[in-house]
């Protein structure tokens, strides 16, 4: 029976109906705190440097074990804390992470969770969204590797733990490759694909895990970081058994016991391509999209967004600390909090970002344009990080 016979297949969420941006109201604010000082999964932070990761689970905050830290199932959210020194301070980075499968309500409260840890820690956290297709390169930094599985708290599929004794027809299959539009040579993903042999490409390394044998397959124009990588996840899968291994390469005539094995037959022959389960779109877009730096002020008594700059040098002293910014790289968008902002400008920050991205998406002469898909985070004047920096003077 094929491993994800039986099992019902979750929606992939469009974020451009995301519901995050319905976090930042009045009453958010007003009642935020007190619940921040009475959920138990803040207590105690804020205080040391570390990294902590939480799942939602049915609208808890769940801790999640830490030698799963860096897998996550693509039908669930996740709030990921990294606390570090900056300077003589404690900075934070508060990641909530969307699955492509997760629900709604897990999203949202994942989005109101954030921000109700960062009233937590005082309101100097640094804010960012992720998504599953996208992951930034401050979050991949985080984890030695990055596993994307099927499956979720809320899904019909109860995925098989790699620890635990797997059934006769169990199969999966993980696909190792360079996190395509990171900047740093040693971001690589680790994804569940469906175990077929359509899912395999030869410029990545594939891990068949199948009852009691793994096979590595290496597609023959895959890197040697790949390669290592791969090798890291083979380790973890038989530290707590014995398994046999077996690697084999795209070139060697064995290596189509793979393809048989994923459903192929004997007129089934390469080149194998397939789509990388992530985006990739960040390089197109900032190529085509120019920089800007937009103020959001309710100066006039009303919320207004306007253009400050587009194209040429961006700097910090464009910045006015009584207002809240939006700076658009090209290939992410940062808001910029300045320390005398209003309330509402302050509150509005999530809310504006995502309406931005949508616009440009809306605006764009590609309809299957993924500008939606752009990162998105919030830097605290006084308590900006590294990233940011770098993001507003490139």
């Amino acid at each position: 029976m094929p491993p994800n016979k039986g099992f019902v297949h979750q929606k992939e969420y469009d974020w451009r109906d995301s519901n995050v941006e319905l976090v930042g109201s009045d009453l958010d604010h007003k009642v935020k705190y007190n619940s921040a000082a009475t959920e138990p999964a803040w207590q105690g932070l804020g205080q040391q440097p570390g990294l902590h990761v939480w799942r939602i689970e049915d609208f808890q905050v769940v801790p999640w074990p830490q030698d799963k830290y860096g897998r996550f199932h693509e039908g669930d959210s996740y709030i990921v804390l990294h606390s570090y020194k900056l300077g003589d301070k404690l900075g934070h980075d508060i990641f909530f992470w969307l699955g492509a499968k997760t629900s709604q309500d897990e999203a949202g409260t994942a989005a109101y969770k954030t921000v109700e840890l960062d009233e937590f820690l005082h309101g100097v956290a640094s804010q960012h969204r992720e998504l599953q297709r996208e992951p930034s390169d401050d979050f991949a930094a985080l984890f030695p590797r990055i596993r994307v599985l099927a499956g979720g708290i809320s899904s019909g599929f109860t995925h098989v733990d790699p620890d635990a004794e797997e059934p006769e027809d169990f199969s999966m299959l993980l696909r190792v490759f360079k996190h395509p539009a990171s900047r740093r040579a040693d971001a690589v993903i680790v994804h569940e694909v469906e175990p077929v042999w359509q899912s395999l490409d030869e410029n990545d390394v594939f891990v068949l895990q199948r009852s009691n044998k793994i096979w590595v397959w290496q597609g023959k124009n895959c890197s040697p970081m790949e390669k290592a990588k791969a090798a890291q996840v083979v380790h973890d899968l038989t530290l707590a058994k014995h398994i046999d291994v077996e690697v084999l390469s795209e070139a060697e005539p064995r290596s189509r016991t793979i393809v048989s094995m994923l459903g192929g037959d004997e007129d089934t022959f390469g080149p194998f391509h397939a789509p990388r389960p992530m985006a990739a779109f960040r390089t197109f877009e900032a190529e085509r999209r120019p920089r800007k730096l937009l103020r959001l002020s309710d100066e006039t008594g009303q919320l207004r967004l306007e253009k400050v700059r587009e194209g040429g040098p961006i700097s910090k002293s464009d910045l006015d600390g009584n207002d809240v910014f939006v700076l658009d790289t090209g290939s992410g968008v940062w808001v910029w909090q300045g320390a005398q902002a209003s309330k509402a400008e302050k509150a509005a920050w999530i809310r504006v970002a995502e309406f931005y991205v949508r616009s440009l998406a809306d605006e764009s002469s590609s309809s299957s344009s993924n500008t939606y898909l752009a990162p998105i985070s919030k830097a605290v004047a006084g308590y900006e990080p590294a990233a940011f920096m770098q993001a507003l003077e490139a």
